[in-house]
Order: C-alpha cells, then sequence, then structure tokens
C-alpha cells in the first residue's frame, strides 16, 4: 500500500480534484489550489486531518460533504496513514513527514479518534474534559489570510520591473556598460488577521472555545486579538505563552469585564480610535466574535461597523446562534452589524470551523 508521506503534492492534488469534478462537484484550478495550500501550511500528519483540509477548502456548502467524502476515500483509500500502525504499546501512531517535505507532529490514534467524536457537538454543550481535547484538536488548526502586494520590492531574475540603482552600481565594474539588467517584482506577504472575542455573560458557553481559536490564530503570521465585554482589551502577548492553559489564564487575567455587559460599539469604537485607523486594521481581515447581544446604543455599533469597512480588507462576523436555521439579524446589535459584514459563519463546532476557514483563506 502507498504510504502518503512519499506520495508528490502535485500528483495528489490533481488526482483528486480531477475525481472530485468527475462526480460532479465544481472544483476548478483555484479550488485546487487553495486545498494544496491548505494541505502545505497546516501540514497533516493523517488521513483524518488532510479530510479536514479538504472539506475547509474544496467543499461550497454541507449539501457536498456527503459527495467529497465519498470520492476522498476511494483516491485515499489505498494510501498508509500511520495513525492505522500501532508501536508495542498501541499508545501512540508513527509519525509521517508532511506533504511539503517537512516532519508532522505525532498525534496519538485514540485522540485522533475523540477528535471525530466531537466534531460536530456544539461549543456550548462541551464538558471540562471535551474542552481539554478541544484545545488539543484546534492546535491543529492554522487559520490563513490570502497575499497582498507590499510597497516593497525584492530582486528577482523573473522581475518585469528594472531595478536602476543596484544595474548602475554593477554597471561600474563594466565601465558604465550595464551588461546585467537586474530585476526586481513587489513582494507579497499575507493580510493580517485581527481577532475581537466577545466574553460578556451571553458568549460565557463559548467563550473558552472562543478564546482557544484566538489562541490558534495568534500563530497566523502578523494575527491580534482583542477580547471584549464592557471594555477593549488587547491580549495578543498574553496568547503567546506555550500552552493553551497558560495562554487562557493570562488572557482572563488581563480582562477585568469577563462575564459582564456587552458594549460591541465602544469596544469597536476604542479599537478604532487607538489601534486600527492607526494602521493595525487597515487592509486586514478583522474576525469579531460575538452574539452581537448589545447593551448599549445599536446606532454606534453600527457607526463604528461603518468605519471598519472602510479601513479593513474584510469583516467577518462569527455569531454562534446563526447555526440555528431560524435565527433572524431583525433588531438590536446584530441588526446594526450585519450590512457591513462580508461574511457571517457560525463556527459553533469544530466541524463549523471548516466554513470559518474557508471564508479567511478566500477573503
Amino acid at each position: 500500500m502507498p504510504d502518503l508521506a512519499v506520495i508528490d503534492l502535485a500528483s495528489i492534488v490533481a488526482r483528486f480534484a480531477g475525481a472530485l469534478r468527475a462526480a460532479g462537484l465544481p472544483v476548478g484550478p483555484d479550488r485546487a489550489s487553495l486545498f494544496a495550500r491548505a494541505v502545505t501550511v497546516a501540514r497533516p500528519s493523517t488521513l483524518a486531518e488532510l479530510r479536514f483540509c479538504a472539506h475547509a477548502t474544496l467543499a461550497l456548502g454541507h449539501g457536498q460533504i456527503a459527495v467529497l467524502d465519498r470520492v476522498f476515500d476511494a483516491v485515499f483509500g489505498g494510501f498508509t496513514d500511520p495513525a492505522d500502525s500501532r508501536g508495542g504499546s498501541g499508545a501512540e501512531a508513527e509519525s509521517l513527514s508532511g506533504l511539503d517535505g517537512r516532519a508532522a507532529q505525532r498525534v496519538p490514534h485514540k485522540k485522533a479518534s475523540q477528535w471525530e467524536s466531537l466534531r460536530h457537538k456544539d461549543f456550548s454543550e462541551l464538558s471540562a474534559a471535551e474542552l481539554d481535547l478541544l484545545a488539543a484538536a484546534m492546535a491543529q488548526l492554522r487559520l490563513v489570510t490570502p497575499w497582498r502586494k507590499s510597497r516593497r520590492t525584492q530582486d528577482t531574475p523573473r522581475g518585469r520591473r528594472i531595478n536602476p540603482r543596484r544595474t548602475l552600481r554593477l554597471a561600474q565594474g563594466t565601465g558604465g556598460e550595464p551588461l546585467r539588467l537586474v530585476r526586481r517584482r513587489t513582494r507579497t506577504r499575507p493580510r493580517r488577521l485581527v481577532m475581537l472575542c466577545d466574553i460578556s455573560g451571553s458568549m460565557e458557553p463559548y467563550a473558552r472555545a472562543m478564546l482557544q481559536l484566538l489562541y490558534c490564530a495568534r500563530g497566523t503570521t502578523r494575527a491580534e486579538a482583542f477580547t471584549f465585554a464592557t471594555r477593549l482589551t488587547r491580549v495578543t502577548a498574553a496568547l503567546d505563552e506555550p500552552t493553551p492553559a497558560l495562554a487562557l489564564a493570562a488572557a482572563g487575567a488581563l480582562a477585568p469585564d469577563w462575564s459582564g455587559g456587552t458594549r460591541i460599539g465602544l469596544a469597536l469604537k476604542d479599537f478604532l480610535d487607538h489601534f486600527g485607523r492607526a494602521g493595525m486594521a487597515r487592509g486586514a481581515i478583522v474576525v469579531v466574535i460575538s452574539d452581537g447581544w448589545e447593551s448599549g446604543d445599536p446606532a454606534l455599533l453600527g457607526e463604528q461597523m461603518a468605519r471598519l469597512s472602510r479601513v479593513a480588507h474584510r469583516i467577518v462576523w462569527v455569531n454562534p446562534r446563526t447555526q440555528s436555521p431560524r435565527y433572524r439579524p431583525l433588531v438590536g446589535g446584530m441588526a446594526a452589524a450585519w450590512p457591513h459584514c462580508d461574511a457571517v459563519v457560525s463556527a459553533h463546532s469544530l466541524d463549523a470551523l471548516d466554513e470559518l476557514v474557508r471564508v479567511l483563506v478566500t477573503s
């Protein structure tokens, strides 16, 4: 049986994308490229994690999951999954090199199975033990943002523009004749990710899971994290702790308004006045995690969302309450914020996080 670790990534993507198209799914080169990039960033070490990457980038809705899974099993059914091969004690699966050739962490087979059992469970229904397990599952998550052009350039043989200064400098050694043209191109870098998490009383059932999401987001390049209830608190540095438990404790110590009231409009105003317009939100992907319950003036929230939309590249609102098909943003803060959101997702479970990952990648 072929080993997943030694198969070329390009071959995998081409074969899988072709099989999905044959099954009727609209998987073009753009979505195949997203899948390849997700695999490169996430470095899946088991087939379960590779399937997670496929769900996040190739399925356009829950209605396509069943078809995607059927094709996935057909394409990858013959590959060796190190999670299925246990050593003498059976305690841990053998590690597997990532599809990009880098070594991946070892993942216990039992833990991977437990993660699967949590995929569809609402975060608000998790026990303390399950929340601890959720931290381990989220540690495998990578939130990736799209790339943007930088103002800086770099020299490259395939650049479209000529670097006149370096070309003339080299020409000094050839009698002033520019025998070698130094070319350059514009640099690219991932867009900054800014996450603001509601820790008020109405969000308490989801607060710990959402803060663990912020901990994962901190692993993303140039990510910034804030919490808010009655005031705004920057917790970016606290989330640099080596473990989720220490990070959550440090973030909680910084936020005195835990489980308090909710003043989303004032929190956004504080963010924009002191951080956002100064540059942090400019061109960034801003994720607001809140159920939209506003104890302040909804009109103020609408005004601040309009301000934010003028500087941010995209605004993604994460509201666990939107998981209900009966949910309607008719009153209060959510009604004021909705018109300014580029995307609204629930992210109420591990499975629902797929949609958030997909929205961030394609923003």
